[in-house]
């Protein structure tokens, strides 16, 4: 169905229904918020993935959705992440409860997903192409195209742009996509394998071939690979000879690859938009950042940059904060998108080093990432996430920003099953009675053991506010600044 919403808004239009968006618009909807999604393709699930990795802050994020034992099911965990040559980096010593990677293709992290999404109540509206919008002080007018090319319009308090790499929605705002083509004529294939590799993940560089097989889970693996002597445009078919060959040179051997279902040709980016909102409209995953394959960390920044908007949205929407809120989404997931590029850039040059002082280098760092402890724990959370924390205000506790790990409460709960239902979550080492109406979006615990600290927990699970002892007063400060006012009922 399309066609205008008369006079009032909707609260929010997601544009886009791949990971970004379906997650953003799931929690919306579990927070109450009414929210339709735009996807211009028919209702399909894909499985020509080229993301296949979740990370541990992603899993964590999950976990606080009751959504992780799922994809825990899905896929297939992995405690070591190997980037180049030699180095190959342990995940089983990380601060988390995932204390691994997963591998998992990502139309398996689409349907769980979607599948929350319908549940929650998000209104999609498939074959709805986004074809622009026009922006005044109190709402977003959408134009768009149906099924049969009729032409609708939906008005909204609010548009996030999850629509990719090619974005309409970052083009009708006027934002540029500066970045460069950092690899060119990659090739793909999904190919059945005579022989079954020896890992999980296998993937290495030799002279000027790279490839990576990542297994489906249904008898298919996909194939990425790229040889520097070859480049042709994408547009150029590819002939599973050419994958064969390139692997050969990589790998040693090509594992008896046969029936290809599938074979293309891409180029990888490095982009990033200037600013991931403009007005009343914002950007998200793809649309506000892309990045090269090094790490699998793209899929990952898009999910996570979900679960830092959707709640503030939420709050804005619901009438419990300012919506000066709002322009924290910038403030905190354009910098982590701008190091995500810097690192996921830096592992695939190393790897596809030739020059001889380039080659020192990563022999260099190879070493010390092996050898030196506070160099491998910053690569390890730059690459899975937790390592991320968020500014805080000038004299607040040292604390605000961090990201929390997943906290034992008393009664044997845990922290992140706190956080389910998009809420935040007031840790203090005494019961605590909050005093007005704010259960819906806040649940109250206590520490597991002897802690003094009184912390609140912001929905994406980074401290909002902490004091090294609980003064009721300053939490009921605390609680008002973040949730708004206690209401009586």
């Amino acid at each position: 169905m399309n066609g205008t919403t008369g006079t009032t808004p909707l609260p929010v239009i997601v544009v886009g229904s791949g990971p970004t968006g379906l997650l953003l618009a799931g929690d919306l909807a579990a927070a109450g918020v009414r929210v339709t999604l735009l996807e211009r393709r028919p209702h399909k699930i894909s499985n020509l993935s080229r993301a296949f990795v979740l990370h541990a802050r992603t899993l964590e994020q999950l976990d606080a959705r009751g959504l992780a034992d799922d994809v825990e099911t899905a896929g297939r965990a992995l405690d070591r992440l190997r980037l180049f040559g030699r180095l190959t980096i342990a995940l089983d010593t990380l601060p988390s409860r995932y204390n691994h990677l997963l591998v998992i293709p990502q139309y398996e992290v689409e349907k769980v997903l979607e599948r929350r999404a319908v549940a929650a109540g998000v209104d999609f509206r498939y074959e709805t192409e986004f074809v622009g919008l026009t922006q005044d002080a109190d709402a977003v007018t959408v134009r768009t195209r149906g099924p049969g090319g009729e032409a609708g319009e939906l008005r909204a308090a609010y548009v996030v742009g999850t629509d990719g790499m090619r974005s309409a929605v970052r083009d009708a705002i006027g934002l540029p996509f500066p970045g460069v083509s950092v690899i060119r004529s990659v090739v793909l294939a999904d190919v059945l394998l005579a022989e079954q590799p020896e890992n999980l993940l296998t993937v290495n560089t030799v002279g000027d071939a790279f490839a990576f097989i990542a297994p489906f889970g249904d008898g298919y693996h996909r194939v990425i690979a790229w040889n520097r002597a070859r480049d042709v445009p994408d547009h150029e078919p590819v002939d599973l000879d050419e994958v064969r060959e390139t692997v050969r040179l990589a790998l040693g051997r090509d594992y008896g690859m046969h029936d290809a279902r599938w074979t293309s040709r891409f180029h990888s980016d490095e982009r990033q938009a200037p600013a991931y909102r403009v007005g009343r409209v914002f950007l998200a995953g793809d649309a506000a950042h892309v990045h090269t394959p090094a790490g699998g960390q793209g899929m990952n920044t898009g999910l996570q940059d979900a679960a830092n908007l959707s709640w503030k949205l939420a709050q804005v929407v619901h009438g419990h904060a300012d919506p000066a809120l709002l322009d924290t989404y910038q403030a905190e997931r354009h910098p982590v998108g701008k190091a995500v590029l810097r690192s996921s850039g830096g592992i695939v040059r190393l790897a596809m080093a030739k020059r001889p002082w380039t080659l020192a280098l990563r022999a260099g760092l190879t070493t010390v990432l092996d050898v030196v402890g506070p160099a491998r724990r910053k690569a390890i959370g730059q690459i899975t996430g937790i390592g991320y924390r968020y500014p805080a205000p000038r004299g607040a506790h040292r604390l605000t920003g961090a990201r929390v790990p997943d906290l034992a409460l008393a009664g044997g709960g845990r922290l992140y099953e706190a956080l389910r239902g998009g809420r935040f979550v007031l840790v203090t080492p005494e019961a605590y009675e909050e005093p007005g109406a704010r259960k819906d979006r806040l649940a109250v615990a206590q520490w597991a053991g002897g802690r003094s600290t009184a912390l609140l927990v912001r929905p994406d699970g980074h401290v909002a506010w902490a004091a090294d002892t609980a003064d009721p007063a300053a939490i009921e400060t605390a609680l008002t600044a973040h949730l708004g006012p206690a209401e009586t009922r």
